[in-house]
């Protein structure tokens, strides 16, 4: 049976030349940085870094991390500095639940922000590290060069087809479903998304759950392209105000998190657009407490951070197992009901 992902089939994929495949997976000049992360992605899709499984008599005796005295340093990094960073609101708690967890278990920090360049890891002396654990989106090429260090990899937020890791999410789309059914359960029925689901897994899986609540209740979907694309990251005022005066106000918009819904509130308002009279907004991780915002789901972000390194400390033990995906449970928040909730909780 064939298990072998050609050049040719990666080309044909991705739409480009086999030559520009065969210069991107070496490495070598000759494509653009965007052509090279689009190959490595269509690579990562079609399996072809997937790493062969071991034979089950290897992998087949579980240990335990708890019972084990643990000495030596881990590394986190953050590979955007600019959102992912200890002062955020979000990632600053991931952060101290890592922290917190690796003083628990005796471990020192090496933490690495934005690397200059795509060859930063090969100055890593990877016997000097346990592991590493990510925070929040990474470029392919960056994982691969981390995949040369070969020691173990957690990753909080993210997710490539090109990186075979354990990766720790929320289990966004459960708590997006959640907070959906009970919008519509009050009496919503005309919602817009709003937030770039392309700019990390984390949101569209969101998204993904807040559409299959509208198709479970043959609800309009009517989705404005535009307030899911990479143009309301990039142009977020104009992209809005241009949806809001070429559409139908909806009842709600549903946004990827808080700071997105706090965006959204601005506009509106500077539009002359009452909230929450005229229309009302929801967020996601609870990073504000502001009760212009109807609904949120509340993270919690530092136990993100301790279960990653739980789970680092289990792979170093147990390399052979399959990978694993943790999921953690979140809770909807509902702040004080607005004349729409028709229902009490």
């Amino acid at each position: 049976m064939k298990n072998k992902v050609t050049l040719q089939e990666i080309a044909e994929f991705a739409g480009v030349s086999k030559f520009a495949v065969s210069r991107a997976l070496s490495g070598k000049p000759g494509v653009s940085k965007e052509t090279r992360d689009m190959i490595l992605k269509a690579a990562g899709q079609l399996g072809y870094f997937k790493d062969q499984p071991l034979p089950a008599k290897e992998r087949s005796q579980l240990q335990e991390a708890d019972h084990r005295k643990w000495s030596g340093a881990v590394l986190v990094l953050f590979p955007n500095v600019r959102h992912q960073n200890r002062e955020s609101l979000y990632w600053g708690p991931v952060f101290d639940g890592i922290s917190a967890r690796l003083n628990q278990k005796g471990l020192d920090i090496v933490t690495l922000t934005e690397p200059s360049n795509d060859h930063m890891f090969s100055l890593l002396n990877p016997q000097g590290l346990l592991g590493i654990v990510t925070v929040g989106s990474v470029t392919t090429q960056n994982l691969l060069d981390i995949k040369k260090l070969n020691i173990p990899v957690v990753m909080i937020d993210h997710m490539d087809p090109a990186f075979q890791s354990d990766t720790v999410f929320t289990d966004n789309l459960s708590a997006m479903r959640h907070m959906m059914t009970k919008l519509v359960s009050r009496g919503f029925t005309s919602f817009q998304y709003v937030g770039n689901i392309g700019d990390a897994p984390s949101f569209y899986e969101r998204y993904l759950g807040y559409m299959s609540v509208l198709a479970d209740h043959q609800l309009g979907m009517g989705q404005i392209p535009e307030l899911i694309s990479p143009d309301i990251g990039l142009h977020f005022q104009e992209t809005l105000s241009k949806a809001l005066t070429e559409h139908e106000l909806p009842e709600l918009f549903v946004c990827n998190n808080d700071i997105t819904a706090m965006f959204v509130i601005d506009v509106l308002k500077s539009r002359g657009i009452d909230v929450p009279g005229q229309v009302q907004v929801t967020g996601f991780d609870n990073t504000y407490d502001d009760p212009a915002i109807l609904a949120t789901v509340n993270v919690d972000k530092e136990l993100l951070g301790m279960r990653a390194v739980d789970q680092l400390l289990w792979r170093i033990v147990n390399p052979g197992s399959n990978y694993e995906r943790l999921l953690i449970q979140a809770d909807v928040l509902v702040r004080e009901p607005y004349p729409a909730f028709r229902e009490d909780e």
